[in-house]
């Protein structure tokens, strides 16, 4: 957990969300190892019984319930080219 000297920091910062990620989950070895298996970097998708499925951003932004406002970072404005 987050520190209670920044909390309100990240919550400023609209990053408390995504501090508290993961807490309170239950994650299953057999189901990470099988989507480890039928991962392909290649085509950055898995390769299911039903079909090629990838993971988008919009679908990480819904199941973390990230607030999503402003525009998008690159590496360019970063300055980390």
């Amino acid at each position: 957990p987050a520190s209670p000297l920044i909390e309100n920091y990240l919550r400023e910062a609209s990053f408390w969300q995504v501090a508290t990620i993961g807490r309170g989950c239950k994650l299953d070895p057999k189901l990470i190892s099988e989507l480890i298996e039928r991962w392909r970097p290649e085509t950055h998708t898995f390769h299911l019984p039903c079909g090629e499925r990838t993971i988008t951003l919009e679908d990480v932004q819904l199941q973390l319930r990230l607030p999503v406002d402003g525009s998008a970072l690159s590496r360019i404005e970063m300055g980390w080219l």
